[in-house]
């Protein structure tokens, strides 16, 4: 795991703040009520690929 970022900097949506080297997964853990609009293998882009959108 490389991390650009470090504590206390401020993030801009959708900015990136590091990066998990060879090939590895991350885990995300979002609220039950989340609608999901990846699925199960899906290849995912940091910065670009929205994963969920969460209700108001």
């Amino acid at each position: 795991i490389v991390a650009w970022a470090e504590a206390g900097d401020e993030l801009k949506k959708g900015e990136r703040f590091g990066m998990i080297r060879f090939g590895s997964r991350t885990e995300v853990y979002l609220p039950l009520n989340a609608k999901l609009l990846v699925n199960v293998g899906d290849h995912v882009f940091g910065g670009s690929t929205i994963i969920a959108r969460l209700p108001d």
